[in-house]
């Protein structure tokens, strides 16, 4: 460890996959002011350079001996994933994952946080790379003997996100949303800055176990995208189409080479999956989507846009 302020050891953390993603930039906003932060990735990152970040150049994927890179750390947090790609990319990350979990057993890490994901259809769970891998680590995790939580967020929101900002994005820009079926299904949000603060909390408990985490509020489909409309001054308009079209249009713009949205984010979507209950256990409320909501809009307001009749 190294030596902190009037001389006293902070805890060092190291941060599986960089803070340079969503979760990642909190993270790091989070542990900043009372841990090393120790941060193993391929690409440098200009943050993590103004905050000091102690940085391992390494792809996850391809470590062998984690055991230098594990010295000292008092804390594993891990966010390596991807958002997509074929088995070729998730099978080797996944097997990195485990070496790095069999060697936090031998080296004695006081304490694992591993961020999953929610429970998807039964379809993505056995047949999508992305989710058979990602449990795959999640099982290793389970089996093993460190002490651990498994957090398991649903759709996280912050500034340049891939949910609500692009929502926003679209509706400002087209004056329209595509709508997947009826908008009956749910989401609660949560604040990716709320999901920092939590893995912060999960890291001074002894316990092991699968937390799940949503925001404060347990929204209706159609009354969130009704909310983001009215937070840009614009009237409700949708591109209305059934799930299985939405699949469809997603593997279109899969195929264009699109990362706007994924054929298997519309399918749990409206499986009605998404809607996790809130977090309880922190010493302060969770951030709403409202507050979230009005200041990117604010931003955006459709004037910036030329006008899509």
């Amino acid at each position: 460890m190294t030596p902190g302020e009037g001389g006293a050891a902070r805890p060092r953390v190291l941060l599986v996959g960089g803070g340079a993603g969503l979760a990642g930039r909190a993270l790091l906003e989070e542990f900043r002011s009372t841990h090393e932060v120790r941060s193993v990735h391929r690409h440098p990152s200009a943050r993590e350079a103004e905050l000091g970040v102690e940085w391992v150049r390494a792809d996850v994927a391809r470590v062998t001996d984690w055991r230098p890179i594990l010295a000292g750390v008092d804390l594993v947090v891990n966010v390596a994933w991807y958002r997509a790609g074929a088995d070729r990319r998730f099978r080797p990350l996944a097997r990195g994952l485990e070496r790095l979990i069999r060697t936090s057993e031998t080296t004695g890490v006081p304490r694992f946080v591993h961020l999953s994901v929610p429970e998807a259809t039964p379809h993505i769970e056995a047949h999508l790379p992305y989710m058979v891998r990602k449990r795959e680590v999640d099982r290793a995790l389970a089996a093993s003997s460190l002490s651990y939580s498994i957090l398991r967020p649903t759709m996280l929101f912050a500034p340049r996100d891939v949910l609500l900002t692009v929502m926003l994005r679209t509706m400002a820009r087209w004056h329209r949303f595509p709508m997947f079926g009826d908008g009956e299904y749910h989401v609660s949000p949560v604040s990716a800055h709320d999901v920092a603060a939590i893995v912060r909390r999960e890291a001074t408990l002894d316990r092991r176990g699968v937390v799940e985490v949503g925001g404060p509020r347990r929204w209706r489909y159609r009354d969130l995208t009704e909310f983001l409309f009215d937070s840009l001054r614009l009237r409700p308009r949708y591109w209305q189409m059934s799930p299985r079209n939405g699949i469809r249009l997603a593997r279109l713009l899969e195929t264009l080479g699109s990362s706007l949205l994924y054929a298997y984010e519309v399918e749990w979507l409206v499986s009605d999956r998404l809607g996790l209950a809130p977090y309880a256990g922190l010493d302060r409320p969770l951030a709403s989507v409202e507050g979230f909501v009005r200041a990117e809009a604010a931003r955006l307001r459709p004037a910036a846009y030329p006008s899509r009749a």
